[in-house]
């Protein structure tokens, strides 16, 4: 199976689908006399179109700090998108408050499938972040100058191009 497939196939990634679809809906039904609704629209659109995107970035390698990197940015992302819906609550111009309630309930298993999507991270998989943070527990940094003794002509671009047929 194609690796886009695989990544289609995720739970995690259906409900991210989901959500985007729930919010692109919210968005329609939204009053356009509201300059706060109207401003606020955009935001949750991004936040939406982002976590699908980054789900398919973490998918598409299999490096633990670029998957991890990209899961921090979900993560905000999911977080913001929880809160601008959850704003509309307070909003007197908006009256339809299921979308407010279904979408955070859609949010809230987004969290419990992203939490098992992260645990299942290859942590021995990784390079190492000059940065520390997406470090595994336990990692030891490269030997000084080791790092950066990468050469390219050992680099084959169809290494992350082919699907994996061995799966």
């Amino acid at each position: 199976m194609p690796r886009k497939d695989k990544t289609n196939n995720l739970p995690i990634y259906k409900k991210a689908e989901l959500i985007f679809q729930l919010v692109q809906s919210l968005l329609a039904s939204l009053p356009e006399d509201d300059e706060y609704i109207q401003g606020t629209k955009h935001l949750m659109l991004e936040d939406a179109m982002i976590i699908t995107a980054k789900i398919a970035g973490a998918e598409g390698g299999d490096l633990y700090s670029i998957r991890m990197q990209n899961a921090a940015i979900i993560r905000d992302h999911a977080m913001h998108l929880y809160v601008h819906v959850g704003s509309f609550r307070f909003q007197k111009n908006y009256k339809d408050q299921e979308y407010v309630k279904l979408i955070r309930e859609e949010l809230d298993a987004f969290r419990l499938l992203f939490i098992d999507w992260v645990a299942n991270f290859d942590s021995n998989n990784h390079i190492w972040d000059e940065w520390g943070l997406f470090n595994p527990i336990g990692a030891v940094p490269p030997i000084e100058g080791e790092y950066n003794d990468f050469d390219m002509d050992d680099f084959d671009m169809d290494d992350f191009l082919d699907d994996d047929e061995e799966e």
